[in-house]
């Protein structure tokens, strides 16, 4: 089993952060927490590296669906989605959404199936509307 949703695309990564975010908001997700892993690097252990965002997003009634049914759930939440820079291609930036599926298989709780289920739909539609032609304003 894969472990993420992935998608690329050709932009700049400020424009595939602001996409990513109004697509899982489009979806129903919040972003609960954002880490900036270039900065904290540089901050904490003074290394570089390429722009790479973790973005924290919870779908509330699914979330709340999941915990109702295994309460150590919450040891695996919020869904993590990943922005980051293609480091061997300045021009492409990746974007990378948990797959929810791992939920059911790290847990073993077949009840999860559903959930997960519907979670992949979401995000995997968050992911697919990255490559819709944004109308320029």
């Amino acid at each position: 089993m894969d472990i993420a949703l992935p998608t690329s695309m050709q932009t700049t990564f400020a424009d595939a952060l602001a996409r990513t975010r109004d697509a899982l908001a489009k979806n129903g997700f919040g972003v609960l927490t954002e880490i900036d892993m270039k900065a904290t690097l540089k901050a904490k252990l003074g290394e570089d590296m390429e722009d790479y965002v973790i973005l924290g997003a919870c779908n509330p009634p699914l979330a709340h669906r999941a915990v109702t049914l295994d309460r150590q759930i919450g040891l695996l939440l919020p869904c993590n989605v990943v922005v980051r820079a293609d480091p061997d291609d300045a021009a492409t930036v990746i974007v990378e959404a948990m797959n929810p599926q791992l939920l059911v298989e790290v847990t073993g709780e077949p009840a999860l199936r559903a959930v997960a289920d519907e979670v992949t739909a979401k995000l995997q539609a968050a992911i697919d509307s990255l490559h819709t032609k944004v109308p320029k304003t």
